[in-house]
């Protein structure tokens, strides 16, 4: 079995959110399962030189994009087993930052384009090329516009990844001739017509030959009009043409027994975890308490994580509770306001760094005695499966993939790795924070929690097996 992976971010060369984390990982596991698994990815600017100066050029070739021809170099490395191409095109990628230009448009037509056109360039002729998310939506229907009709491609079949459905790449009409070289054919309502305008990551719903989402759960939430941002109609159509496969994490490089930033390495030993939390709070100028309970929040500053929730009521617990908060991340200039402003009124509960830190969020993890995502929607989540593979219990909010990894602890018979609750609301989540507190300080239905949530397999093993299983049924329509 060939696969190809098509993204436009991958651990460790690059890296925006969650999307990353399952290009750096997923290949190892379809590797370790037999899978001969390349990935191509655009080469920006932003790439560590220490992985620049292991690239060779593998080709250049011209890329049509529209009317026009563009340079396209090809650069390839070997990482820990995985063949990586990288495009070169200095013009659309040698920027800083990966997303957010007036063009991307074009650009992310031109990498659509190069990722059919550098097959025979680099000799691989794949069973399937998976895409991830909009950047690559448009692979499956050029695949059948442009390329077809050549032998070469001819039993290529195509599998397409919905990370995130709010963003979905909508451009205006004009691209899809003058940069996709498409007609009017595929302009309908059962095309990559949206209210007037092109919309990728329709196109990768409507070519692919599978679908799916990065949890069971939203798998069925994003068929619904609440989360389906328009496309639900169309998504409750797919059927069994879609699926959710559950992500995982890397428990290679997530692993508190080697993890090379924890102050004290451990597997299960709350004593031990308890001297990460102490080093933490005596980093973060925090009263250094080990009996009281500290709860971590690593997230991105924006209003889908839950933080509405978490500003309406933290001011309550944190005078009213014996408790202290964390909390790492970038955002909405509000809420970095927000917190900074919480941190002034609390400096012996909060700490707020308003920064990304890879070395203090894996602390946090490791320091933290609760993780706190109460998310407004979350597809999968990665943030929760660190917390519970560091054994700091998740408090979660049940949607998407959090509902798929995170059970309710149940204190008769003793099973579940976390505290959740249903309602999008602040005094659900207050509710919840509190009765995760109150078996805090039991410590036999504490070391229980624990111990579940760190015995998980969290690896992407499961979930490899699941998508090789697509992978072998669409090769066997061929």
């Amino acid at each position: 079995m060939k696969v190809l992976f098509a993204a436009t971010e991958g651990n460790p060369f690059i890296k925006t959110g969650g999307l990353a984390d399952v290009i750096g990982a997923l290949p190892k596991a379809l590797k370790r399962a037999g899978v001969d698994v390349r990935v191509v990815l655009p080469k920006y600017r932003g790439i560590p030189e220490k992985y620049k100066d292991r690239l060779n050029t593998k080709a250049v070739i011209q890329v049509p994009v529209g009317w026009r021809n563009q340079y396209c170099g090809v650069m390839e490395m070997d990482y820990e087993g995985i063949p990586v191409y990288f495009i070169d095109n200095e013009y659309y990628f040698g920027r800083d930052g990966i997303y957010g230009y007036m063009d991307d448009g074009e650009r992310f037509a031109f990498l659509n384009r190069a990722v059919l056109e550098i097959l025979p360039a680099i000799d691989f002729q794949p069973d399937i090329i998976h895409c991830h998310d909009w950047h690559t939506a448009m692979v499956p229907l050029m695949l059948q516009a442009h390329y077809r009709h050549r032998p070469f491609y001819q039993n290529i079949k195509t599998v397409f990844t919905i990370h995130n459905l709010l963003y979905q790449g909508i451009f205006p009409y004009e691209v899809l001739g003058d940069l996709l070289e498409l007609d009017n054919r595929y302009f309908t309502s059962e095309g990559v017509e949206y209210h007037g305008n092109i919309n990728f990551m329709k196109g990768g719903i409507v070519y692919s030959d599978y679908i799916t989402t990065v949890s069971p759960t939203y798998s069925h939430e994003i068929r619904t009009p609440f989360f389906g941002y328009g496309l639900d109609g169309l998504l409750r159509s797919l059927g069994h043409r879609m699926g959710g496969i559950v992500n995982g994490i890397d428990t290679e490089m997530y692993n508190p027994s080697t993890d090379p930033y924890l102050y004290t390495r451990y597997r299960s030993s709350l004593h031990k975890k308890r001297a990460n939390k102490m080093e933490l709070q005596k980093r973060l100028n925090l009263p250094i308490k080990s009996e009281t309970p500290l709860i971590g929040l690593v997230t991105r500053l924006v209003e889908p994580k839950g933080l509405d929730l978490v500003t309406c009521v933290l001011d309550e617990i944190l005078y009213d509770d014996d408790v202290q908060f964390v909390l790492l991340g970038t955002g909405e200039p509000k809420y970095e306001h927000w917190f900074r402003e919480a941190a002034h009124r609390h400096p012996k509960k909060l700490a707020v760094q308003i920064t990304f830190d890879e070395g203090l969020s894996r602390n946090i993890y490791a320091g933290s005695d609760m993780f706190l995502m109460p998310s407004k929607f979350e597809p999968c989540g990665i943030s929760q499966l660190l917390a519970l593979r560091y054994g700091s219990v998740p408090i979660v909010r049940e949607t998407g993939g959090l509902n798929d990894t995170v059970h309710a602890y149940h204190e008769t018979t003793g099973a579940g790795n976390g505290f959740t609750f249903s309602h999008y609301n602040a005094h659900d989540m207050m509710y919840t924070i509190r009765r995760a507190l109150s078996f805090y300080h039991r410590p036999d239905h504490w070391k229980q929690v624990v111990k579940n949530a760190m015995s998980g397999d969290y690896s992407w093993e499961a979930s490899a097996k699941q998508y090789c299983d697509i992978y072998n049924q669409l090769s066997a329509t061929k």
